[in-house]
């Protein structure tokens, strides 16, 4: 099985080179001239997105295939008070350039919208911000160019005292969601309320692909191994909603999230680094099934932490792991 690792928005081995910087809007409300304020935010973003592509370029001299951009490209971009701007045009030229180069190094990119952005909502105010969100997503990545083979990670949301209901109401608002959206999703199990097995029942009534998160699943099961669910959430990558824009005789590999706990006491946390022991024996497992494998890793050390693990997995070598790249693997059952 070929393992590809990537990592989120940030690095600790370029300096200064943040993808989020931002304006709060106590500050922008105080500025005099508004215009002018909207143009300091169009200025911010793309300074962001100036960053973005020196990380994508660091990804491509590095080895790496995966990246997961920063959701807070564009300062303010969701706020309530200002949905009569519009800074796309502005930014056009920066989004363009961060898609010719995303699809000449053949790197797979992502968005995780925030823990707010939630469809089991029984609030409708919550919805729309919701949708407002996710549409912000979709609109960077066409802005960029992409199609759907890039998509927006999103949890299934709270339960509200009701899973069952709260499960019903994110398949019902998912069905009434434009299908630019829908086709851009992926629906990940998290670390509180939706198990493995809850998010995978969701992503099957949806046909939406899902990503699982070993990390969450560790401390949200019922203590079977994340591998028990592998072959049956690998399917879903073979949905047409995942298969939509993926060339014939091409593929988009099955994704997972992992990341190790901070400590003993402190288990839903991310740490550091990324253990490389309990991830490669779920790997080894899932290579009985899958012949392609896409890995984010969650750690607080961003690339500093992918470039540890490759490190760790090398001590490996001649025991089924062996080292294709900067950023890949290939990992036999």
């Amino acid at each position: 099985m070929i393992v590809r690792f990537g990592y989120v928005a940030m690095s600790l081995e370029i300096q200064d080179s943040s993808p989020s910087k931002t304006m709060t809007m106590a500050r922008f409300s105080k500025l005099p001239d508004r215009e002018a304020g909207l143009r300091e935010l169009e200025r911010i973003a793309a300074v962001n997105l100036h960053n973005t592509l020196r990380l994508l370029r660091h990804n491509a001299a590095e080895g790496i295939q995966m990246y997961r951009f920063s959701s807070k490209l564009i300062p303010l971009a969701t706020h309530a008070e200002l949905q009569d701007w519009d800074p796309f045009a502005a930014l056009a030229e920066p989004f363009a350039e961060i898609g010719d180069y995303v699809r000449r190094h053949g790197i797979r990119v992502s968005f995780h919208p925030d823990h707010y952005t939630v469809l089991s909502t029984p609030r409708p105010e919550v919805l729309t911000s919701s949708v407002r969100d996710l549409r912000y997503h979709v609109q960077m990545l066409k802005a960029m160019g992409l199609d759907a083979r890039s998509k927006n990670n999103i949890h299934i949301g709270g339960a509200y005292g009701d899973k069952p209901a709260a499960a019903d109401r994110f398949v019902e608002h998912f069905e009434g969601l434009d299908p630019d959206i829908q086709c851009r999703l992926t629906l990940e199990n998290d670390d509180k309320t939706f198990t493995a097995g809850e998010t995978l029942a969701a992503a099957q009534r949806t046909g939406l692909p899902m990503v699982l998160d070993i990390h969450h699943h560790w401390v949200n099961s019922a203590g079977e191994p994340a591998s028990d669910w592998w072959p049956e959430v690998a399917r879903t990558w073979e949905s047409p909603l995942a298969r939509l824009d993926v060339p014939e005789g091409e593929h988009l590999p099955p994704k997972i999230h992992a990341s190790s706990p901070r400590s003993a006491t402190d288990r839903r946390s991310h740490a550091d680094g990324v253990e490389a022991g309990p991830l490669l024996e779920f790997l080894r497992e899932a290579a009985k099934t899958s012949s392609h494998l896409d890995v984010m890793l969650e750690a607080k050390h961003k690339d500093r932490a992918l470039f540890g693990l490759m490190r760790d997995l090398e001590a490996y070598e001649g025991e089924g792991v062996k080292r294709l790249s900067g950023g890949s693997v290939e990992i036999l059952p």
